[in-house]
């Protein structure tokens, strides 16, 4: 990739960056680059958007489960 594409790959990401802030996804700039990176490649961006929401689901259905574990497991104060 020569300087000038290097330099627009950047600014663009910084720009896509900004945006995703101001919707407040809370993707960083890593995930937003393999999302961007994705749909280059041809992947559909809505299955890619379908995708972020079901891990993010998971992810939350996760820590609410380690949440009650630790509050089941934590000696009671009776």
């Amino acid at each position: 990739m020569d300087q000038e594409a290097a330099r627009t790959a950047r600014e663009s990401l910084e720009l896509v960056f900004r945006m995703s802030n101001i919707l407040e996804t809370g993707l960083d700039r890593h995930t937003l680059s393999v999302l961007i990176a994705l749909c280059d490649l041809g992947v559909n961006p809505e299955a890619l958007a379908a995708v972020v929401k079901e891990l993010r689901r998971e992810s939350s259905s996760d820590s609410v489960a380690a949440v009650a574990r630790q509050n089941n497991s934590s000696p009671s104060m009776d």
